[in-house]
């Protein structure tokens, strides 16, 4: 065999062995590199970084402990834990704010003792939430660059790629792991509380409230420090012991943000083009191209019909929290103030939060909030409170949308209850029961039957 051909082979057998993963050169391979014009040992300390994240990767290819390293460095940069003046004051806001609660919800207290919490401590109990919303994306990222790799390779070096799927995928993976890591290491620096963001990120029953941040938020507001704890304290509450009593309205949540997430998928040639204009030594580039949303294309009709449902959901979720903070917190002198202020900034979010809908496509921002409080006010005006708290017991017992727009039949159906009265029913309700009956559905109340029994009107021949 000519030495050049046998110099091809040796080349294609280490692209075999580099790109199938299969761990460090030896030294006789390492010498081959170096005649081909490569620096083995940079090729060499790349390969070692890439298998090192393989390893670190799930079975999705995602390293999602690269998040965590990222989003607890940023998170802890101040070092900063909770002082004991801190901790004091907020147990006294949480017990107050447990007490007014009572007061104005039938919803049970939690089973935990809420408290001060740091920002490493908010990044730990909420980043596998935050990973669940981010794995769809970052999974259609690696088919992306799997999917792009294998169709721009010429035929002839196929062969070549065949064992590159995994790295591909390691690769897209940490990418996203690595941006999410910097978005809610950021993002830990803005919430105020566990429920700030207004989907539930905490584990179950949990609820806390962030010292250096709630020290930000109240700047600049001339309110007492005293009067803002309390009523943060009281909100945080209320959302806590909201999804502890409805253990389905997690899952819902959830469920109803990822399957916003499956839909997402990555715009090939944006990918590419972000391929021949990066500069691989600016690493802030990277971040900036992928946290700008320039890899996903616009929303499909189906996404934004799931995205408009989603934020119905997060609007009487959030509604119902507004209601009854502001009911628990009736006595304080500064509650209006308080609340337009944490309406104002649930509404804008803040730069971190503005980046994760960047980053996932979604924004999480409840907007018919407003028109959502109108409707549990409403509710608990006609009907009282246990009968409102009644709703959240069951998933269909739970307001829509069209609630929303127009509480009045809602009204109508939980004072008929009230009064021991059947539900009012509807179109659609009358067709079921004369469908269950036997009858024709589609007859008007009251109709005869088309096959009647008297023999007089009996339309067939003698």
């Amino acid at each position: 065999m000519a030495d050049d051909d046998r110099g091809d082979d040796d080349f294609q057998e280490l692209l075999r062995r580099l790109l199938g993963g299969a761990g460090d050169l030896d030294p006789d391979q390492l010498s081959q590199l170096s005649g081909m014009g490569i620096d083995p040992a940079m090729l060499n300390t790349v390969m070692q970084h890439l298998q090192s994240t393989m390893a670190a990767a799930g079975d999705d290819g995602i390293p999602w402990d690269a998040a965590k390293r990222q989003a607890l460095h940023i998170a802890n940069q101040d070092g900063l834990g909770v002082t004991q003046g801190q901790r004091t004051d907020l147990d006294a806001a949480f017990n107050l704010a447990r007490l007014w609660l009572g007061e104005a919800t039938t919803i049970s207290e939690l089973g935990t003792t809420p408290g001060p919490i740091t920002r490493g401590t908010w990044v730990e109990k909420t980043l596998p939430v935050w990973q669940e919303l981010a794995a769809p994306v970052a999974t259609s990222i690696s088919d992306a660059i799997t999917r792009t790799l294998e169709e721009q390779t010429p035929e002839d070096m196929r062969q070549l790629i065949q064992g590159a799927g995994r790295i591909m995928r390691t690769v897209g993976g940490t990418l996203i792991a690595t941006q999410l890591g910097r978005v809610v290491g950021d993002l830990s620096k803005e919430v105020v509380s566990g429920g700030d963001v207004g989907i539930p990120l905490m584990p179950d029953g949990e609820a806390g409230i962030l010292p250096q941040n709630f020290a930000d938020f109240g700047e600049g507001l001339e309110i007492p420090d005293d009067q803002l704890a309390l009523y943060i304290a009281t909100r945080e509450l209320a959302h806590a012991r909201l999804f502890r009593h409805s253990k389905w309205l997690r899952l819902h949540v959830i469920s109803q943000v990822t399957d916003f997430a499956r839909g997402i998928h990555i715009d090939t040639d944006a990918l590419e083009d972000l391929g021949s204009r990066i500069d691989p030594s600016q690493p802030d580039e990277i971040r900036r191209i992928v946290e700008s949303g320039e890899l996903l294309p616009p929303r499909t009709e189906a996404q934004n019909a799931a995205l408009a449902r989603l934020e119905n959901l997060l609007a009487t979720i959030e509604g119902w929290v507004d209601v009854v903070t502001e009911d628990a917190t009736s006595r304080l002198p500064s509650a209006d103030r308080i609340a337009e202020a944490v309406r104002r900034r649930r509404a804008v979010g803040g730069p971190a939060e503005r980046a994760l809908g960047s980053l996932v496509g979604l924004e999480l921002r409840p907007r018919r909030m407003r028109e959502a409080a109108a409707m549990w006010r409403a509710v608990t005006e006609a009907v009282g409170v246990a009968a409102r708290d009644g709703l959240w017991d069951y998933p269909d017992l739970m307001p829509d949308s069209s609630d929303i727009d127009d509480p009045s039949a809602l009204v109508a159906r939980l004072q008929a209850r009230a009064r021991g009265e059947a539900d009012p029913t509807d179109e659609m309700d009358d067709a079921l029961a004369r469908l269950l009956a036997g009858e024709d559905p589609a007859a008007p109340d009251g109709a005869e039957d088309a096959g009647s029994d008297d023999e007089g009107d009996d339309p067939r021949p003698v």
